[in-house]
């Protein structure tokens, strides 16, 4: 192997390892390095040769090196001044992990020692890989936004301890596409698995100490390259994370990936030097600055909470990040991101305004530039740690955020907490309040009531306070504002009774969920009443605590039935999923509807009745203005409190009858007997819907469905 001249313009090829020609193109991004030696190794990571990249233009250090091929593994060497007050990082024999690396021969894995003193073999190597791949023909999804539902879950706890996955299989990307696996997300009725970070990751240095490690994976190193502890093969890691994409495509499901592109696990002052700070600290960080103006590079500006913020800002910087989102979509065909601590992206400096949220920062203006970006699906946690870091409802159109106020008020409106009537009512009719209806589509937001950083919704119901002390910080971690109720018991009960309130609370929940206008999130593990022992801070526990349990019980299987039915429901209505606030109506497509709210005694409600804070029972209706009543028309009669209520629902229209399709207070959301009359008690807390039909069918949920039909893809 050798290091050739070449008449291609090195200029034009991307950053990276490019295999072409009987050898490699080799491009890193390092401006301020005095010399650049490449190292090539074997699959075994036995070192073959050494070479210097002789070619410097405009920051990026290029070269031709002949005999490299495909699944040759390589790994930097950045040389020149060492000064860290300055943000250089250069060392003999310290070795460098390619930005750009597509796939790694191995996990980064923590160790003080191999790092200082052994850090050729410590570091993972970038291995060469090219495009092919057999997709054998399947295409992604084509639903939109408003098909979403959304489930979110970690690719190792997915399936770590799953009975029916191959013992090798469980817990990598291979698992995830099981049979078992595959119906079980079909059953449940998810059009979208959104997974936690699986690009390659380190655990911190103070988790090692401890003997604990980052399992949720929100510390990366790489962001181009697939976790090699998730794949079978280490070496083969890229391809085996394509076939878990395609299987799921074929299975109709679409792929999320939540990205970390605010930090990365080279930590602040004091932390490894595994990449990027290796190659350009100053472009790829955020530092504070002096009185003078000029960078005090002996100081991050952490607005992350993790000891560096990653500088989009900077150009290479959001090349980087822009060349990682198009490798994702492109070569590796997944569907969409949910960005972790969005606002850090969006940061910029302008002026005397130093490193704030932008609205129109580079970043969110290059999304809708690169048009591979712009069709995927874009979810924003809109906030970090920094100064004014809190910005839901400030993403641009066509972004998706998490809604954490749907969060909050569901959580407190179903725990009994008295004054919250029209929050609530705002949150189910799509939170136009923080979304407004001129400027952000009714998908903007997205509803959850558990995510994976806090209570599993199984410890929302039953725990009134945290329990993280596993987490070896003395139970200081984690928000201690939960809004949880332990349903009188804290912790497990054998109770029927209590376990019955817990139920019934979760299936109030959900229902607010799914049913509510927004796109759906699901925590995986929910639906199986999952347990972490009133952790809500399990990051970094990758054990039974974080796992699914897959041993069902009468209680998780009902509850699958639960979601299963709002699901179905929920696919077929194509009111629920698309209404779009204009004026003083509502509309889907060429339907115009409207919709209002009652007092149970059927009376609109008025100012009154909204401000006092003792309303607690309240009928919605939603229908066509035209009086078109073969389109969809739902009537929800929701109570909020043990005490009996009675309903009195609106008329129908002559010839058509209220068909009952869900009540929350039984076990799967069946819903009652059949005899209809429009004079419905309540006694507890619940939720029962309503869809319009006509008076000669006698049936409930089936009919229900069948006028459903009509208006939206079943």
């Amino acid at each position: 192997m050798k290091s050739q001249s070449t008449d291609i313009d090195l200029r034009l090829l991307p950053l990276g390892a490019t295999p072409k020609n009987g050898g490699c193109y080799f491009a890193v991004w390092a401006p301020n390095a005095s010399s650049i030696i490449l190292h090539i190794y074997t699959k075994d990571e036995k070192e073959i040769t050494s070479i210097p990249l002789k070619e410097k233009r405009g920051g990026v250090w290029y070269g031709f090196i002949s005999g490299v091929s495909v699944g040759d593994l390589y790994a930097y060497e950045a040389l020149g001044e060492y000064s860290p007050e300055k943000g250089l990082f250069f060392k003999k024999d310290r070795y460098l992990v390619d930005p750009y690396a597509k796939a790694l021969s191995k996990p980064f894995t923590y160790n003080m020692n191999k790092y200082l003193h052994d850090n050729a073999n410590f570091i993972p190597k970038a291995i060469v890989v090219n495009n092919d791949f057999d997709w054998q023909g399947v295409e992604k999804p084509t639903f939109g936004r408003d098909s979403l539902i959304i489930y979110e879950c970690n690719v190792k706890g997915l399936t770590a301890i799953h009975p029916d996955v191959p013992v090798n299989h469980r817990g990598k990307y291979l698992g995830v596409i099981h049979d078992s696996v595959i119906k079980h997300l079909k059953d449940l009725g998810i059009t979208a698995v959104q997974f936690n970070p699986i690009a390659a990751f380190i655990s911190e240095p103070h988790l090692v100490k401890k003997g604990l490690v980052n399992y949720w994976g929100y510390n990366p190193v790489c962001f181009m390259a697939p976790d090699p502890r998730y794949a079978v093969n280490p070496l083969d890691s890229l391809n085996e994370f394509r076939t878990m994409v395609r299987e799921l495509h074929r299975n109709g499901i679409a792929v999320i990936l939540d990205v970390v592109y605010n930090h990365t696990g080279e930590g602040g002052r004091g932390g490894p030097v595994l990449s990027m700070k290796g190659f350009d600290a100053p472009s790829y960080y955020t530092y504070n600055r002096n009185a003078d103006g000029s960078l005090n590079c002996r100081s991050y500006r952490d607005v992350t909470g993790c000891g560096n913020s990653v500088n989009v800002d900077a150009r290479p910087t959001l090349n980087l990040v822009l060349d990682s989102m198009k490798h994702w979509i492109t070569e590796n065909q997944i569907d969409g991101f949910r960005f972790d601590l969005g606002v850090t992206l969006c940061r910029e400096t302008h002026g005397n305004s130093f490193h704030e949220y932008d609205h129109n920062s580079a970043f969110l203006k290059s999304t809708f530039c690169i048009e591979s970006i712009a069709s995927s699906l874009l979810i924003a946690e809109p906030w970090d740690c920094g100064p004014n870091g809190y910005r839901l409802g400030q993403f641009p159109a066509g972004w998706s955020e998490q809604n954490d106020k749907f969060r909050d008020t569901v959580r407190r409106f179903w725990r009994g907490d008295n004054g919250l009537i029209g929050q609530y009512a705002t949150r189910l009719l799509g939170s136009r309040d923080i979304f407004t209806s001129s400027y952000r589509s009714i998908n903007a937001s997205v509803n959850f009531v558990t995510y994976h950083d806090g209570f599993t919704l199984e410890d929302l119901v039953s725990y009134s306070t945290k329990y993280n002390d596993l987490n070896g910080e003395n139970n200081l971690d984690g928000t201690m504002e939960n809004f949880s109720s332990n349903c009188g018991v804290e912790g497990p009960t054998d109770d029927k009774e209590v376990l019955a309130r817990r139920d019934l609370l979760k299936r109030n929940m959900m229902a607010s969920v799914i049913m509510g206008q927004g796109i759906p999130h699901i925590l995986s593990g929910d639906e199986l009443c999952k347990t972490q022992n009133g952790n809500n801070n399990a990051y970094c526990q990758d054990n039974e605590i974080s796992w699914n349990n897959w041993n069902e019980t009468k209680r998780s299987k009902n509850f699958k039935k639960f979601i299963s039915r709002l699901n179905k429901l929920r696919r077929s209505s194509k009111m629920i999923r698309e209404l779009t606030l204009a004026g003083d109506y509502y509309h889907v497509g060429s339907n115009s509807y409207e919709a209002h709210w009652f007092k149970p005694d059927g009376s609109a409600m008025d100012s009154g009745a909204w401000n006092d804070p003792n309303t607690d029972a309240i009928t919605l209706t939603v229908g066509t203005t035209d009086n078109s009543f073969d389109t969809e028309h739902w009537c929800f009669i929701i109570n909020q409190h043990y005490k009996e209520v009675e309903f009195i629902l609106p008329p129908p229209p002559l010839g058509y009858k209220w068909i009952e399709v869900v009540d929350t207070s039984d076990e799967t959301g069946a819903p009652s007997n059949g005899i209809e009359s429009y004079v419905r008690k309540l006694d507890c807390p619940c939720i029962v819907a309503y869809s319009l039909a006509k008076e000669d069918q006698n049936s409930l949920e089936e009919d229900a469905i069948k006028v459903l039909k009509k208006a939206g893809k079943y």
